[in-house]
């Protein structure tokens, strides 16, 4: 029986090009430039991180509060509506958990827009755990979130197998011992072979998660 510990946007959910626009709109109204890195380093913050960032390093003359609603002005209604399952994840997310595996969440993403995205998909009923960087208080660019999850999930950090198609959350869990398997998502396509090299194993399509050495399991 495996633990597993997915990302949400870009991994399980093709939500990625929403993510963005909804970020860079935010910078773009308020005339505030950014670099071609913006999405590697914000991705694994969370809303609340993603505003401080804005703020503290960027100098968006906002308050973080109108900042959030902003990005869940934009986002909420496609979370809840429209965006999509990633190919194949449904349905080998139902085999994993019929043979057993263990499967959980955390994202960036607030349970605002991932429990109704969940829900509508037919998704949450399959997981043990759905957790937003919120319900720890920090991002996934903080190695103490990560050995909290595993805590929380009653399993050594070293037992558990984490997905994401950001190379920082990669690289950080990495760092506290995890399993980490990187994931193909076309807004991390330029960093593809840098997540190969920080990761365990690299998966372009999801049903690639049925497929061990040995043959399909």
């Amino acid at each position: 029986m495996a633990t597993y510990l997915f990302d949400f946007d870009g991994t399980l959910v093709d939500s990625m090009p929403t993510y963005c626009a909804m970020v860079k709109k935010v910078l773009e109204d308020e005339h505030i430039p950014y670099g071609p890195d913006l999405m590697k380093i914000v991705t694994p913050l969370g809303f609340a991180g993603t505003a401080d960032y804005m703020i503290e390093r960027l100098g968006l003359p906002l308050p973080r509060e109108e900042i959030l609603c902003r990005m869940q002005d934009f986002a909420g209604t496609a979370y809840a509506t429209t965006i999509p399952a990633k190919e194949d994840v449904p349905e080998v997310l139902r085999a994993l958990s019929a043979r057993g595996d263990r499967l959980n969440i955390l994202t960036a993403s607030p349970h605002a827009n991932l429990d109704p995205c969940l829900k509508r998909l037919g998704l949450w009923e399959l997981f043990d755990h759905v957790w937003s960087c919120e319900d720890f208080g920090t991002g996934k660019s903080d190695p103490a979130i990560y050995r909290a999850a595993a805590e929380r999930m009653g399993v050594p950090v070293e037992s558990v197998i984490f997905l994401d198609d950001n190379l920082n959350a990669d690289l950080t869990a990495k760092s506290v011992g995890m399993q980490v398997y990187g994931v193909y998502d076309d807004s991390s396509a330029e960093y593809v072979d840098q997540i190969k090299a920080a990761t365990d194993r690299y998966i372009t399509r999801f049903s690639e998660l049925l497929v061990e050495s040995e043959g399909t399991v």
